[in-house]
């Protein structure tokens, strides 16, 4: 009987050695995989001096008792696109950066177009894929989504706190490559035959209680505890699936994550939905706080909440599917971020938000 062929391995570009850009491609290079990080100068010099380390004992698969230390040796790290494209040329590039980060990107990559390898996009949201497109053609852009959650403790040092998966678009020719390549880095990776309702399907999953903590500067668990702000997150997860119902979009089970229950959920009379939602979404955050509430206190002025409730917003008034909960959300968001109402305006006050949004 003819033994089933393995593919060779294959060289990875990763934009980042940050949360996921190290868990990836610390895992890919552990599986035999060519890796090289385009990351930020400033930790460069750490990386040099000692490489990456992943905590994956989590991971009962890996069956190890102890963290993976990376030397620097064991892959590659540039500074510039310029220099890192020196030792290409590549399989695949790797980009899960957050969406407002994209276009900057792209910009620093359009000079060098011709020489790029596919994007496999993992960034939260629906519009960055078109944005890669759009620079370097629809053939060298492949969606991706991930699952898994990655908690970064320094440069290259990070830990895994729990383990979903990662899906991949098919479609591409590399598809099915970049899903067994994965897969046999422990990476739990499923192939989706459509890539707007993977895409669409994560981002209704990253809606819940993100907005309206960061917003009332109140955990995930307080709002979904609270019955009219749970009013409010259900009612802004109807319009999202309103405007993926007016696209024909799928709602689709995710690596490890029950979406379509959670869609089932927000047509349940809602003292019935309530104490569900709240133990599946709220126990998966709980008191931790979510990555819009992080970005506002960061005090970097950049918020990711135009590229999840925005994108709903916008597809909303171009579908003609109405979606005020979503927009009200980003705008006060963005207000927040931008500082055209002081930080503390809503903190704890969630009656004042609902009297606004109405």
């Amino acid at each position: 009987m003819a033994q089933p062929t393995v593919q060779p391995p294959l060289k990875f570009l990763i934009f980042g050695a940050g949360a996921i850009g190290a868990y990836l491609g610390g895992s890919l290079i552990l599986a035999g995989h060519s890796v090289t990080f385009v990351e930020r100068e400033k930790n460069i010099e750490e990386l040099k001096t000692r490489g990456l380390r992943l905590d994956l004992t989590l991971d009962e698969s890996r069956n190890t008792p102890e963290a993976f230390v990376i030397e620097p040796r064991a892959f590659t790290f540039e500074s510039s696109l310029e220099a890192a494209l020196k030792f290409g040329p590549f399989d695949v590039a790797l980009a899960a950066l957050k969406s407002y980060d994209v276009p900057a990107l792209l910009e620093s990559i359009q000079p060098f177009a011709e020489k790029m390898p596919p994007i496999l996009c993992l960034s939260n949201g629906v519009d960055n894929e078109p944005l890669i497109a759009a620079v370097l053609g629809p053939d060298k852009v492949i969606y991706g989504t991930v699952t898994t959650s990655v908690k970064r403790r320094g440069v290259g040092d990070v830990v895994l706190e729990k383990l979903s998966g990662v899906g991949v678009a098919a479609g591409h020719p590399l598809s099915e490559k970049i899903v067994e390549a994965f897969n046999r880095a422990f990476l739990k990776c499923r192939l989706y035959p459509h890539a707007e309702s993977m895409k669409w399907s994560k981002m209704f999953t990253n809606l819940v209680s993100n907005a309206s903590s960061a917003i009332l500067d109140l955990a995930p668990k307080q709002v979904l505890a609270d019955k009219k702000l749970y009013k409010l997150e259900i009612e802004m997860l109807r319009e999202c699936l309103a405007v993926m119902q007016a696209q024909n979009l799928e709602v689709v089970d995710l690596p490890n994550v029950p979406v379509r229950a959670l869609a089932f959920a927000t047509h349940l009379p809602l003292w019935l939905s309530q104490p569900v939602v709240a133990r599946v979404a709220g126990g998966k955050r709980g008191n931790k706080m979510p990555s819009f509430h992080i970005d506002l206190h960061s005090g970097r002025g950049k918020s990711e909440v135009e590229y999840l409730n925005g994108a709903v917003a916008r597809a909303g008034q171009k579908l003609g599917v109405p979606t005020p909960v979503n927009r009200a959300l980003t705008n006060t968001l963005l207000d927040l971020t931008n500082q055209v109402i002081p930080l503390d305006a809503y903190a704890k006050q969630p009656e004042k938000l609902l009297a606004q949004i109405g």
